[in-house]
């Protein structure tokens, strides 16, 4: 049974920038860093230590230029100027003292739903401060208005109200600029995936609680995209729920690729030839048997 998936799918592009008041004696942390991530994976990097914006994924390094990641790292190096002013400032208004350690962050970006024909449409924008772990300001992309999670930020909040060339950026950025950028890189990664992704497969047996039955898995993993048709068969025959087939469904990898997980409990004694055929969209068919002998369509090694 060909497994089924629901649209729309929601996709994510946010960058975090994270600020001390001064430096932290720690490994690995850092007076300043900013990160991107697309849909929770990490894309580029900085910190006040390297300063320089780096590709955090190969897609990233392959196929965006020289100039982007330059033009990145003056960027990331001004907002790294900004946020020393501006913590400076937030001390001073709370009156706190330079001898403490403060931390100012800042977590700007967008979502989109992406339906069954690849289309984007923007869901909701992100932007919002958090000062010393709790919430300090955001924008609200709907009304166009700053709102002050806290007192220290309705000063902040009257300010940039009023400036109404800095909120016709902030919702072009949320709503246009950002979703371009997701746009770009979401086509970017899946064009990497799909030169490189047909399932692995592996059938194996593991022991039963009942010493006369062992367990029959058959698992397809590191394939890109998602839908996937996975099938035990007893002598031919496809098993399905009602002869016990139970399945994981389809689970995302670390590596954006897709893996499921389908098994059965069979008699010990059972003398019949059972397959495991999995079949995905790029026409690849992979057949084993629960003697791990394997007999596929074409000439991909999957051992």
């Amino acid at each position: 049974e060909r497994a089924a998936f629901s649209f729309p799918e929601t996709h994510s592009l946010t960058y975090i920038y994270t600020a001390f008041s001064k430096p932290v004696e720690l490994p690995g942390i850092h007076e300043f860093t900013a990160m991107g991530l697309l849909d929770n994976r990490m894309i580029d990097y900085y910190d006040s230590t390297i300063q320089k914006k780096v590709p955090k994924q190969d897609w990233m390094k392959e196929r965006l230029q020289q100039e982007y990641w330059d033009k990145g790292t003056q960027s990331r190096q001004s907002k790294q100027q900004w946020f020393k002013v501006n913590i400076d400032i937030l001390m001073n208004r709370m009156k706190q003292s330079s001898t403490e350690t403060h931390v100012l962050q800042w977590m700007v970006g967008c979502e989109g739903d992406e339906d069954e024909h690849g289309n984007l449409q923007f869901k909701r924008g992100i932007n919002m401060y958090n000062y010393d772990g709790n919430d300090f300001l955001g924008f609200d992309d709907e009304h166009q208005v700053w709102v002050a999670a806290a007192d220290a930020a309705v000063l902040t909040k009257r300010k940039w109200d009023e400036v109404t060339a800095l909120k016709d950026y902030t919702k072009g950025y949320l709503e246009k600029e950002c979703m371009e950028w997701m746009k770009i890189f979401l086509k970017y990664s899946k064009m990497q995936l799909r030169d490189a992704s047909p399932p692995e497969v592996h059938v194996f047996t593991t022991k039963a609680k009942q010493s006369s039955i062992v367990v029959l898995t058959c698992l397809a993993t590191g394939f890109y995209p998602k839908e996937i048709t996975l099938n035990i068969r007893r002598n031919g025959r496809i098993l399905n729920k009602e002869d016990g087939v139970k399945s994981s469904g389809v689970r995302p990898n670390h590596d954006d690729t897709f893996q499921r997980r389908d098994y059965v409990e069979i008699l010990r004694s059972d003398t019949a030839e059972y397959t495991c055929e999995v079949i995905h969209p790029e026409s690849l068919t992979i057949q084993c048997d629960s003697r791990y002998m394997v007999r596929h369509t074409n000439s991909i090694a999957i051992w």
